[in-house]
């Protein structure tokens, strides 16, 4: 089991009404299974969710490569013995244009209904970001229900998924006599240098991407139960005599009458297309596998490519996938602007020098009317990043951006001009401003597969 990176503090905390709130245990592995699988099911606490269960029960009782049984945070009501909210905290490391940053990640966040309303998840997320702040985590990113998050201080900034989808009168059928050219298989440990290789070839197309050591791609193969939300059967693409040319990844179950691509990267030489009609093929042989082990039998209605808003299939079978899924967001928690500036600064400097403001000189302010940040270039270089206080109290600088958009900006989730359409309280005070944060912030879409 990975050795915790975190410090345990003044724990437990007294929160009165005899609640206390204190970190997990291994001991807690079955109740926090049995927590998550009731709170977190869409059908009601009395039908608990299985999927959810064998998430939570995976993190606590099989080894992970970034998370440890003390990675929860749980509010237990000790006159009951009984858990009433919970959340987690998973360590993983993500690139910015290749650049890697820390990132917590907090999870299954849950509570009992007749406890909520009185603080306690806002106490955990407290708790929470000490945590991750001590690890060395310069950025939070979770994923959940609108709006809610924005209350702790996230703002929804990144793409989260988005993808095409077609139906059964789209699939390419093979001609009599045709045989299937490619074949797929489970993949197995000897695999992860290829989809390692793979990988990181795909994450060029994605600004954020997450760093998958070889632990963590055997942690995606091995070590999440069958039933669990957070697997995915990643299967490798062959040709002749098992020669690989790529690899998928899709859920081992159907979104009702649809099956789904999540992952799907080819090596060079071959064709997307000819791999992508297979591709579709295989999508319905295993819907009809899956139906038929639940015992249903519910016509296939649809198959998907849940791979982001861009990727290479939605150009090679265009009039396959008429059906458009549009992004929804990830939630990011950036409390240090200038800190994550200066680290991706290398970044900056070439989006400059690519450009027509090439060898710029100049300071810009920048409000986010509660406080700023003021970045100086010399010829081109990054000289200074800093923090920087509005006067009068943010109607001042050079650019304004109401509190935490600017995050959708850095992120490349909004364009300049979309945030200014949306905001009147964005703005530039000049040409050259603007065009010099189009150019060091241009929209460019993130497809982020997180460490789970």
């Amino acid at each position: 089991m990975t050795t915790s990176r975190l410090k345990s503090g003044k724990l437990p905390i007294n929160l009165g009404d005899g609640l206390i709130l204190r970190r997990s245990s291994a001991a807690d592995a079955e109740a926090l299974a049995d927590f998550n699988a009731r709170v977190h099911s869409d059908e009601g606490s009395d039908k608990p969710d299985e999927r959810a269960w064998a998430w939570s029960h995976d993190l606590m009782a099989k080894p992970h490569p970034t998370f440890t049984t003390g990675d929860f945070t749980i509010v237990e009501d000790v006159s009951k013995g009984q858990i009433v909210s919970t959340m987690n905290l998973i360590p993983q490391t993500w690139t910015y244009a290749g650049i890697p940053f820390k990132v917590g990640r907090p999870e299954l966040v849950g509570t009992l209904p007749e406890y909520r309303n009185r603080g306690l998840v806002r106490r955990q997320f407290d708790l929470i970001h000490q945590w991750s702040a001590q690890g060395g985590d310069i950025v939070q990113a979770i994923t959940g229900i609108p709006y809610y998050y924005r209350i702790f201080g996230y703002e929804m900034a990144m793409n989260l998924h988005g993808g095409r989808a077609g139906f059964p009168t789209h699939i390419p059928r093979l001609k009599d006599g045709e045989t299937e050219v490619y074949k797929f298989r489970p993949a197995n440990e000897a695999d992860i240098p290829f989809l390692s290789e793979l990988y990181i070839s795909g994450c060029q197309r994605s600004m954020v991407a997450c760093l998958r050591d070889f632990e963590i791609w055997k942690d995606e193969l091995t070590g999440k139960s069958e039933k669990s939300v957070m697997r995915q059967d990643i299967r490798i693409i062959e040709i002749n005599s098992a020669e690989r040319v790529g690899f998928i990844t899709h859920p081992p179950f159907t979104w009702g009458d649809y099956m789904v691509v999540m992952g799907f990267e080819v090596a060079s030489g071959y064709s997307w297309r000819e791999v992508t009609l297979s591709v579709i093929r295989y999508i319905e042989k295993e819907y009809n596998h899956l139906d038929a082990d639940r015992g249903e039998k519910k016509p296939f209605g649809a198959f998907g490519f849940w791979l982001g808003e861009e990727h290479p299939v939605y150009h090679v079978i265009p009039d396959s996938l008429p059906r458009v899924r549009k992004p929804y967001a990830w939630y990011i928690r950036l409390t240090d602007v200038p800190g994550f500036l200066q680290l991706i600064h290398p970044v900056l400097e070439k989006r400059l020098s690519d450009s027509p403001m090439a060898g710029y000189s100049g300071e810009v302010k920048i409000t986010f009317y509660r406080d700023g940040i003021r970045i100086v270039f010399d010829k081109g270089r990054l000289v200074t990043i800093e923090a920087w206080k509005p006067t009068p109290m943010g109607h001042s600088g050079a650019a304004a951006f109401p509190p935490h958009t600017f995050l959708q900006l850095l992120f490349g989730y909004r364009s300049l001009d979309m945030l200014k359409a949306s905001f009147v309280d964005c703005w530039t005070d000049r040409d050259e401003v603007h065009v010099l944060l189009n150019t060091l912030f241009p929209r460019q879409p993130s497809n982020v597969w997180p460490i789970s």
